[in-house]
């Protein structure tokens, strides 16, 4: 019933937020001298604060028509090149010459935890310039219709192994936060049953694959409550004319309020920055707390079978860690695992994932040879800037790409020759 009541208050607004658009962009208008008033702007800032915060925000778009390799820029196509009910899997296509090098294949392995894949924008913005990059972008819950049938835990990690099968051998995983689980988990899969098509190499970053360690806010919320609570509280059924009508799901509204009320003054504080930067027409800072929130209030419903095997796997048994963590009635081993490389990635401030629960991973996979695993802890920054922002792209992403390109099996030929049209390296 609430989620129903949600939806008629977002259609009860509807009227409302056209009103305030239409009127703001009157407002704005150079045709309209009110425009170039502080009145004139002050009107326009707070009829455009509230269409924002009473709307509904969609998915967001990937938005990366080019990329630069070797300092030439080049085109970039995203490409749907395996689908299924739940996920489609983007290839962001580079149009480089047949005699430039396309770099190490990686596969990143997007969270299922709310927001869309797009979240992960920077990552693939500063991985393709120099890898062949793939991201599963999920589907929104709510637009699955029952009849495609359900989508759990058991079914992520079998999803992630078809992908990897479709992509074929050499393959690099990236898993981003949440995702961490679930692709070490379909690793020790295939490993275990000596799958040749197992990647050459996997980067676990910012992942709870031992949520005991450190624990932050969120494992203990978790860990304090049953799972019966999380059943009983946050699951509801999608509302009629949604396609997804009649599925049971964690809604996208609900993860996002509790999103905000994690850091609830600071999102007042930006809202509030946000009024005034349009008030004083200063349309930089605004535009960036646009392009930030555009993709923040984009969020995701999960199915309830997922996310409560989630939840009870990871974060209230702690499964994995403790050896008892299963796929399809078969226990999951991660010392299966002997010929793919591991990196693991953490953030120095990381509230989502602290500290060591991620390196965890590493004391798990105790038959991966020494030289076939390396550990890095970013100092500085928190869970976004594990896999986003300006460290990032200077200390992160370059060793993502020297760790795929170390282990990947073509990459131990030797060196090759890189020609662009207009100049040369090698």
């Amino acid at each position: 019933m609430f989620y129903q009541l949600y939806e008629l208050n977002h259609a009860a607004m509807a009227p409302f937020r056209a009103s305030a658009d239409m009127m703001r962009l009157a407002y704005s208008s150079p045709l309209n001298p009110l425009s170039h008033t502080v009145l004139g702007r002050t009107m326009a800032a707070g009829l455009e604060v509230f269409e924002r915060v009473t709307r509904r925000y969609g998915k967001p778009e990937f938005g990366l028509p080019t990329t630069t390799v070797d300092g030439h820029t080049v085109n970039v196509t995203e490409e749907i090149v395996w689908k299924k009910p739940f996920c489609n899997l983007i290839h962001f296509k580079r149009d480089l010459p047949p005699t430039v090098e396309q770099g190490p294949r990686i596969l990143i392995v997007a969270p299922m935890s709310g927001h869309y894949a797009t979240l992960l924008r920077g990552t693939v913005e500063a991985l393709i310039q120099n890898a062949d990059v793939y991201i599963t972008d999920w589907i929104d819950a709510r637009t699955v219709p029952v009849t495609d049938g359900n989508f759990d835990l058991d079914d992520y990690i079998d999803y992630v192994i078809e992908i990897l099968h479709h992509l074929g051998k050499g393959t690099n995983v990236v898993a981003v936060c949440q995702p961490s689980v679930p692709v070490l988990a379909a690793v020790s899969v295939m490993e275990g049953n000596d799958d040749p098509l197992a990647p050459a190499s996997m980067t676990l970053m910012g992942g709870p694959i031992d949520t005991r360690i450190n624990p932050t806010a969120v494992n203990e919320l978790a860990q304090n409550k049953p799972i019966d609570w999380f059943r009983d509280n946050v699951i509801m059924n999608v509302p009629w004319p949604l396609p997804g009508c009649m599925r049971a799901v964690y809604p996208g509204f609900l993860q996002l309020s509790g999103f905000m009320s994690m850091n609830l003054d600071r999102h007042m504080i930006a809202h509030k920055d946000f009024y005034m930067h349009l008030v004083k027409n200063d349309g930089d800072s605004a535009e960036k707390h646009r392009d930030f929130y555009d993709e923040y209030l984009a969020v995701m419903d999960l199915t309830a079978e997922f996310y409560l095997q989630t939840v009870d796997t990871v974060f209230i048994k702690h499964a994995l860690p403790k050896g008892e963590m299963t796929h399809r009635g078969n226990p999951v081993n991660p010392t299966a695992i002997r010929k793919v490389a591991l990196l693991t990635v953490e953030g120095e401030n990381d509230d989502i994932s602290g500290v060591g629960q991620t390196k965890a991973a590493q004391t798990l996979c105790v038959n991966i040879p020494e030289n076939m695993r390396m550990h890095y802890m970013q100092p500085d920054v928190g869970h976004y800037g594990v896999f986003n922002g300006s460290r990032f792209r200077r200390e992160i992403a370059p060793r993502i790409i020297a760790f795929a390109k170390q282990h990947t099996p073509a990459a131990k030929t030797g060196p090759v020759k890189r020609v662009i049209k207009g100049g040369k390296s090698t």
